[in-house]
């Protein structure tokens, strides 16, 4: 049992660090466009 869970805890934080990775590379872009996306729509309401 001891080893199945280093081997779920191992690719939780491998799947972790490829989101983090993900959101670094697109960090810029992704915030820039929720931003303006959040302010149209509260403008339209």
């Amino acid at each position: 049992m001891s080893d199945i869970i280093y081997y779920v805890f191992g690719v939780l934080a491998i799947i972790y660090l490829a989101i983090l990775f993900k959101n670094r590379r697109g960090s810029r872009n992704r915030k820039s466009r929720k931003f303006m996306d959040g302010k149209r729509r509260h403008k339209d309401s």
